[in-house]
């Protein structure tokens, strides 16, 4: 079992949401019942776009923040090159 995942959700109004979790299917059902963060919150539906598995929390919270680096087109680009390469877990809703 994967101990950290790094994920990233479209919202309703085409914004980007970078998080880390180390349960995605509570932390995805989580934010859609608006009860994660109030940017989401504010923005449902989400649709989650990635989950990245990561070997810890440490490592997940290092892709986390350089993810939140990134320019939108940045993001963007990274999803489109993971989009084949990495599979979404399965989720709850």
């Amino acid at each position: 079992m994967t101990d950290a995942w790094v994920y990233i959700l479209r919202c309703r109004d085409g914004s980007l949401y970078t998080g880390w979790t180390s349960n995605i299917e509570r932390r995805i059902a989580t934010h859609s019942a608006g009860k994660a963060s109030r940017y989401t919150a504010a923005r449902l539906p989400v649709e989650l776009m990635i989950a990245m598995p990561m070997v810890d929390r440490s490592a997940a919270l290092r892709e986390e923040a350089r993810i939140k680096r990134l320019s939108r087109r940045e993001k963007l680009a990274l999803l489109e090159r993971a989009d084949d390469q990495v599979p979404l877990p399965a989720t709850a809703g």
